[in-house]
């Protein structure tokens, strides 16, 4: 690529966007322009705005530290100099909808961390080796905000890339009932074990909001572009609990699966271990090489090990065996803020600009 594209950051102060920051120094394709907040954040440098606030282990990009923070809310100007943004905001839904819209609108795309356009009918929800094919609905998103270049696009719970890619693969054998249980990081929560002395030595069985995600989101990717929607996948039937564990980064899944078409446990892992998708065709910059990968060890994937696999952006796969009451059961792994949130949103941007649907203003 000749020329990188110039992005925006809205929603750069959080840890969210802080990850973004971060993988995006020295992209390819990429280059961080401008990064937006609160009004709080506003007119401040960005080493300024996140002083005492850093959260990752490594340092903060020499290069955005004098970039000077705009206020996210004043969609005009943050647009005018960004070629399309990454929106990770900490608002109320109804807030980050009408926002997301609003840079949209004025011809920018819009790639979402945020929850609040998971469920809108013409808006991709995308896991990229997964269902690629979605973003062609956003030709009716467009026609609907009335822009010819603007869109949202949005990545799907981080939770459930621990164990959907590891589903995704084997749906040729139709699996009909998941029972999956998830071991979330606290980064999840955008916070580490200074913010949240509580998590030290402790579990919490709750994420609230978490299972009804987790159980409807896999469908939501699994569906089908009709009348310029996505309509959601009548099945497989799933069931979680998602449980708050004193880990800083991965979400770790035990899942339990039954298929209308058992298949072999050879196939299974053959399968994972063969499995590519659009971003490995494409070769795209963020893309893991191998993106399933299963360990034969009975103790792996651990989340301390493994959840940096393929620089975070692979998913791990372990314990596969037979299940007394279903098929099978096995382990998943993801990186929450890697895969699941940042990268995952990086990826989907690196395959809609590949497919021609960011381009330079």
């Amino acid at each position: 690529m000749s020329e990188q594209l110039k992005v925006g950051i809205v929603g750069g102060t959080g840890m969210v966007g802080q990850r973004l920051v971060q993988l995006l120094d020295g992209h390819p394709w990429f280059n961080v322009t401008a990064i937006a907040a609160s009004s709080s954040s506003a007119g401040k440098t960005y080493e300024e705005s996140v002083q005492g606030r850093w959260k990752l282990a490594t340092p903060m990009p020499n290069h955005v530290k004098n970039i000077v923070v705009q206020d996210a809310s004043k969609v005009e100007e943050v647009a005018a100099g960004v070629d399309f943004i990454f929106c990770a905001v900490d608002m109320k839904k109804n807030e980050i909808q009408a926002l997301e819209e609003d840079y949209a609108k004025t011809g920018t795309p819009v790639i979402s961390n945020n929850s609040a356009h998971r469920w809108t009918p013409d808006v991709p929800m995308v896991i990229p080796e997964i269902n690629p094919g979605h973003i062609k609905v956003i030709d009716a998103q467009r026609k609907r905000l009335g822009t010819s270049t603007g869109f949202i696009a949005v990545k799907p719970n981080c939770s459930i890339q621990s164990y959907v890619p590891a589903l995704h693969a084997l749906l040729q054998f139709k699996p009909t009932n998941v029972v999956a249980s998830t071991y979330q990081a606290i980064s999840g929560a955008g916070k580490n074990f200074t913010d949240w002395p509580d998590m030290l030595d402790n579990v919490i069985p709750y994420i609230g909001g978490e299972e009804e995600k987790s159980e409807q989101e896999p469908l939501r990717i699994w569906g089908s572009v009709k009348d310029g929607e996505i309509v959601k996948a009548a099945g497989p039937l799933i069931t979680t609990q998602c449980i708050r564990v004193p880990v800083t980064d991965g979400h770790l899944a035990t899942v339990f699966v039954s298929f209308e078409n058992k298949p072999s446990q050879e196939e299974i892992i053959r399968l994972w271990r063969e499995f590519q998708g659009r971003p490995q065709e494409l070769g795209l910059p963020s893309a893991p090489k191998q993106f399933i990968t299963y360990f034969e060890e009975e103790n792996r994937p651990q989340t301390k090990l493994d959840r940096d696999i393929e620089n975070g952006m692979g998913v791990s796969v372990g314990r596969l065996r037979e299940d007394s009451l279903y098929d099978y059961k096995f382990v998943g792994l993801s990186h929450n803020t890697l895969r699941g949130a940042a990268g995952g949103a990086v990826l989907i941007a690196e395959l809609l600009k590949a497919e021609g649907y960011i381009q330079a203003k």
